[in-house]
């Protein structure tokens, strides 16, 4: 662990951890963005990455903590227990947006956790675990195409061949980490010991409409579902327009079917697929298109289930492109195993969320992914997760209400406290 700057005094933290206050701190880092009119994108080891990296240092430092950057560029911070060099719990989120974004995902649970650590030790509460709080440099993996690079490299799995991969200009991420200050050839130092933590607890928008529903402001997440990514191509014969019916082998034709068979599969099977990129060539409003480029990101709560329907769908698109007379390519490019969150850690959750008068919590499976599933791979992990309008997320939309962050900076400090209570 690399040592940082020191912690100041304990002063009093009402003002700056009130949810009007973390509102607030959510809006300052959203102006650090590569996109204008008030529109979010921050990418990994950018400049905005840099600035933001440095306001964190700065509420940590308030909040208490020694902070550092570790070899990943994720923005780190901690604060002893009752005695120094105890294990820690983990509290965090990362910093990082896909662009258009909204402002509260991953950023609102950083700030959480910075606010809930200022809380305690403004209180001089003595913990029988250190704190710390860690804000993940990538966990969308917009910028190089590889999501939760932070949390990889802190979880240890960092694989160094993704140090080839390349940005939307040709720069690759071995030259992104010398440009931002930082060693590739050291990014294991990054990597955390089992035996450092304890745990690792996530406070993130639900991303989803059911506590809206439920008109709950607070949920436990009950696993964060795998997901598997895939780059399809689909090749044919690009041709004039006027070619007849039986002599065209139609790329985009063919695409448009493989697209309607997954979602028809994944609706049978009550799973979640999405098709979200989608590129023709050549592209021309006369022309039979000969080439199209697709993704699918498939999810699923159990890893077997999702298998199962990503061999089916591979079956039957083949059958698609062989009566078409086109030829097909499927190369995965994510895989992220489903990840349980541990009992022991949702429970000190649902203490937290009963500590603030919510009378129920819901169990919710999280089909988005989250640092989390990386963490898992170290610690055991647990997410709060908080009332979205709409459920609507990676849009400037987003919208939290101040009671409901407030409800969960006070659940995710009794959560802690919980915790505290139960270690010896």
């Amino acid at each position: 662990m690399q040592q940082g700057r020191s912690a100041p005094a304990p002063c009093a933290a009402i003002d700056r951890t009130s949810a009007l206050s973390i509102l607030a701190r959510c809006d300052e880092l959203a102006a650090h963005s590569t996109l204008p009119g008030g529109l979010i994108n921050r990418v990994y080891l950018s400049n905005e990455h840099r600035a933001v990296n440095a306001l964190a240092a700065q509420w940590m430092i308030e909040a208490g903590m020694h902070t550092w950057q570790d070899a990943a560029g994720n923005q780190c911070g901690r604060l002893e227990g009752h005695v120094p060099g105890l294990p820690a719990l983990l509290l965090g989120s990362h910093l990082d947006t896909v662009p258009s974004a909204g402002r509260y995902d991953g950023i609102l649970g950083v700030l959480i956790a910075i606010a809930v650590v200022d809380r305690l030790h403004s209180r001089g509460t003595e913990l029988p675990f250190a704190l710390e709080v860690v804000a993940f440099g990538d966990e969308e993996g917009t910028r190089f195409g590889r999501a939760l690079l932070g949390s990889r490299a802190l979880a240890g799995t960092f694989d160094p061949d993704w140090l080839d991969l390349s940005d939307a200009d040709g720069i690759s991420l071995r030259d992104a980490y010398r440009a931002f200050g930082l060693d590739a050839a050291k990014i294991g130092d990054a990597a955390r010991v089992a035996d450092d933590l304890i745990g690792y607890l996530e406070a993130h928008i639900e991303q989803g409409p059911y506590l809206e529903e439920a008109d709950h402001a607070l949920g436990i997440v009950s696993s964060i579902a795998g997901a598997r990514r895939f780059a399809i191509t689909v090749t044919g014969q690009a041709g004039h327009s006027g070619t007849p019916f039986d002599r065209r082998h139609d790329a985009l034709a063919g695409a448009s079917e493989i697209i309607t068979l997954i979602e028809r599969s994944a609706r049978d099977a009550g799973l979640i697929a999405t098709v979200g990129h989608l590129e023709v060539f050549p592209n021309a409003v006369n022309v039979i298109p000969g080439r199209v480029e697709l993704s699918l990101d498939l999810r699923a709560e159990l890893d077997t289930e999702r298998d199962d329907v990503f061999d089916r769908l591979s079956h039957e698109v083949t059958q698609i492109c062989h009566s078409r007379g086109l030829t097909l390519d499927i190369r995965q490019t994510h895989n992220a195993p489903a990840v349980a969150c541990s009992p022991g850690l949702r429970k000190a959750i649902a203490a937290g969320i009963a500590a603030t008068g919510q009378a129920d919590a819901q169990l919710l499976l999280s089909r988005a992914g989250h640092d989390g599933m990386a963490v898992g791979d170290l610690t055991e992990i647990a997410m709060l997760f908080i009332r979205c309008r709409g459920g609507v997320s990676h849009h400037p939309d987003e919208h939290v209400t101040d009671v409901d962050v407030a409800s969960a900076t006070d659940a995710f400090e009794s959560a802690v406290l919980a915790l505290a209570g139960a270690t010896p």
